[in-house]
């Protein structure tokens, strides 16, 4: 690996520092300073196709600035700082993540290889099941970072500004009825560990088993045995839906996984009959959050209508809940809690704050990698368009920011990479 690839490097092999050090998700904004320097020695800058669109997303955020003043029906709240730092914080994010792509994209093979960025992800994967598993083992892990301590008090109490730089092992929430902890760490947040450990399986599996020597392919095994623990005890259905609808993809377009498919059938058999069956039985038995995303989600269309092109920049706070109509928890009803809107999903965030033209542009950016890539039939050509199949699907559950957008754009980056150089 050459000195223009220590930036992605630094990344993904250095994520845990960057974690422990606060910047958790927002260790790509950092990142992106050198990558922007290693592009501008080598311009003219080569774009993929398609990524037009992600740059008229990122217009189209910056236009609707303009309304972050304003207050859809059905909606509350004061404009203010937080609301600001909210829309900075987004902003840089996806203006590092356009960088992080043509960065990728116009290193060359030598200098990175696609099997040393696959192995990159790799490495993730296991420190995110080590994550895992401490937030099983320790769930009430949590310190406060030397980047919490060096920001104003008034920017580090932001909710959205807190989960991205207090580290914390688990959140412990009462998903089956009693105080359960669900893994969290290196991520800001268990639905972002569970998306995020899918997607990196996905390349894990790659680099360990598909490019792997026989003593690789069983260390792979073997982690992803252990990977299952913490998996089931994120009691996060996103992830399981989308393991599953991996399993069927490799099983009909991948044949160099079929043997892995195999054994992660029969594994799964053997799950059911254990006790960790039984907590995959208890959840389903309780989808506690139904009704909490039904009524977001609802309010959320309702009011991105009412600026459609644009949105509104940032989320809002929703009057009442699916409960009541009460704003806000109180003594006499601690449950009344006014859920922000476009926290259950990218595409619903997107809706708010972007209008449904942000959205479209983030479905057809996503979607027309699937269309362009398909016939790409290597390993990292199909394990590729699983990820952005997973992404259009992760977008109604899942929100994007912080550190899922990276792996997804990553990922995107492999597939123009591997069309590229398709010998790599």
């Amino acid at each position: 690996m050459k000195v223009s690839a220590l930036p992605i490097g630094a990344l993904l092999v250095g994520y845990p520092v960057w974690w422990a050090l606060g910047f958790g998700g927002l260790s790509v904004v950092v990142a992106a300073v050198p990558m922007a320097v290693v592009l501008w020695r080598r311009r003219p800058i080569r774009a993929p196709k398609g990524f037009g669109l992600w740059a008229l997303l990122l217009a189209g955020y910056l236009i609707s600035a303009t309304t972050l003043a304003e207050s859809p029906p059905g909606t509350y709240g004061e404009f203010g700082s937080g609301r600001v730092t909210g829309y900075v914080m987004r902003l840089a994010l996806y203006c590092a993540l356009l960088i992080m792509v043509l960065y990728l994209g116009n290193l060359r093979p030598e200098e990175l290889s696609q099997r040393a960025l696959v192995r990159m992800l790799g490495a993730l994967f296991i420190v995110t099941v080590a994550g895992g598993l401490l937030g099983v083992l320790a769930p009430g892990f949590s310190y406060t970072s030397p980047v919490e301590r060096l920001l104003p008090q008034a920017i580090s109490d932001h909710p959205f500004v807190q989960n991205l730089i207090h580290p914390t092992a688990a959140q412990v929430q009462r998903v089956l009825g009693h105080a359960t902890p669900r893994p969290e760490a290196p991520f800001e947040w268990a639905n972002a560990w569970g998306g995020n450990i899918s997607v990196l399986l996905v390349w894990f599996v790659v680099g360990w088993w598909v490019y792997g020597s026989a003593r690789r392919r069983i260390a792979c095994v073997a982690l992803l045995a252990v990977a299952a623990v913490p998996i089931v005890y994120s009691l996060d259905r996103g992830l399981w839906i989308g393991l599953g609808v991996s399993v069927v993809y490799l099983a009909v377009r991948g044949r160099r996984f079929l043997a892995l498919v195999a054994a992660g059938a029969a594994a799964a058999g053997l799950l059911a009959l254990s006790p960790l069956g039984a907590i995959v039985g208890e959840r389903l038995d309780k989808p506690h959050s139904n009704d909490i995303r039904a009524f977001t989600v609802a309010t959320t269309v309702r009011a991105a209508t009412s600026s459609p092109l644009i949105g509104y920049g940032n989320t809002r706070n929703a009057y009442g809940n699916h409960r009541t109509i009460t704003t806000g928890r109180t003594n006499w009803c601690p449950e009344c809690g006014h859920p922000p809107l476009g926290s259950d999903g990218q595409l619903w965030l997107l809706l708010i704050s972007q209008g449904f033209l942000g959205a479209a542009l983030y479905v057809g950016f996503f979607a027309g990698a699937v269309r362009r890539y398909w016939s790409d039939r290597s390993p990292i050509g199909q394990a590729g368009v699983l990820v952005m199949l997973l992404v259009l699907l992760y977008m109604v559950v899942y929100d994007g920011l912080v550190s899922a957008l990276s792996l997804y754009l990553i990922s995107f980056a492999l597939l123009w990479r591997n069309a590229l150089w398709q010998s790599t």
